[in-house]
């Protein structure tokens, strides 16, 4: 009988146990009350994202700082892992990465899969070709040409589909690749005429390789910048849009701006966008 009557207090105290821990991993079920955050980020996109000898760089980057910080974690508390397009959604559903800050644009087709905060800029797509290429100057004039399919991106959809302002379908040849570096090697070898994807990412593509590139300055759609949480993360997403808010009041999303973007053409908007909403 004492045995039994050990066993049951063993078993009472694993039920708190397992009790307490539970309610704690429901507190920390939302990224607003985490003491320590994994982020995911780009590792080939500079300007935005780009992995270097000496970490992990560019404008998304300093926006995860800066929101990480609005919300309670420290900078040493921040851990960057690599997030492809193609991988993103899967990273927030099964817990790899907290948040995602990596020129992840909020549609209406991942809406149902991420909860979006922000968006935190709007930027728009473009495309960039070879600087001696004369014949690519619109979105139309991409018909025939080989464009660059960027594996989980949906800047080829805006172009083939007429998902853009122009409600243009274009008949483009799709040529896949796993990433924008990828992308780049393709333009080079002349594999590929044209990448069409975000303004900020051609920009910063052409401030690394110089002259050989140009953008066609041919924008077509509004990219709006968010930040992709799981499913459901209502208090952290409402948090993080405090944060964007006193990023734009207190003068740093500018600075960031002329940090990574100063020498380039692309303008900004210093009054922060609307936000989405937490649904």
């Amino acid at each position: 009988m004492r045995v039994r009557r050990i066993g049951l207090a063993l078993a009472g105290v694993a039920a708190v146990g397992m009790a307490l821990t539970g309610c704690s991993e429901k507190k920390a079920s939302s990224v607003a009350d985490k003491d320590k955050l994994i982020i995911g980020v780009k590792y080939d996109q500079p300007g935005l994202g780009l992995k270097t000898t000496s970490g992990v760089e560019g404008i998304d980057v300093d926006v995860a700082k800066y929101v990480a910080k609005k919300l309670g974690v420290e900078e040493k508390n921040v851990e960057f892992k690599e997030a492809r397009s193609a991988n993103r959604e899967t990273f927030l559903q099964n817990g790899t990465v907290d948040i995602i800050i990596a020129s992840y644009s909020i549609t209406e087709a991942r809406k149902p899969k991420v909860t979006f905060a922000g968006p935190w800029v709007v930027t728009h797509q473009d495309v960039m070709i070879r600087a001696d290429d004369n014949s690519i100057k619109d979105l139309a004039s991409l018909k025939g040409k080989k464009v660059c399919q960027v594996s989980g991106s949906n800047s080829w959809k805006n172009i083939t589909d007429g998902t853009n302002k122009l409600n243009l379908k274009v008949a483009a040849e799709l040529v896949p690749a796993q990433g924008y570096d990828e992308c780049m090697t393709k333009l080079k070898g002349k594999s590929i005429d044209a990448i069409s994807t975000d303004a900020t990412i051609l920009a910063g593509y052409i401030a690394r390789e110089g002259t050989s590139f140009k953008v066609a300055n041919a924008a077509f759609t509004d990219e709006k910048y968010g930040v992709g949480l799981k499913k459901g993360d209502t208090k952290g997403c409402e948090a993080i849009n405090k944060a964007i808010a006193a990023m734009y009041q207190d003068g740093t999303a500018q600075q960031l701006w002329q940090k990574w973007y100063g020498k380039t053409n692309l303008t900004f908007e210093a009054t922060a966008p609307p936000a989405e909403g937490c649904a």
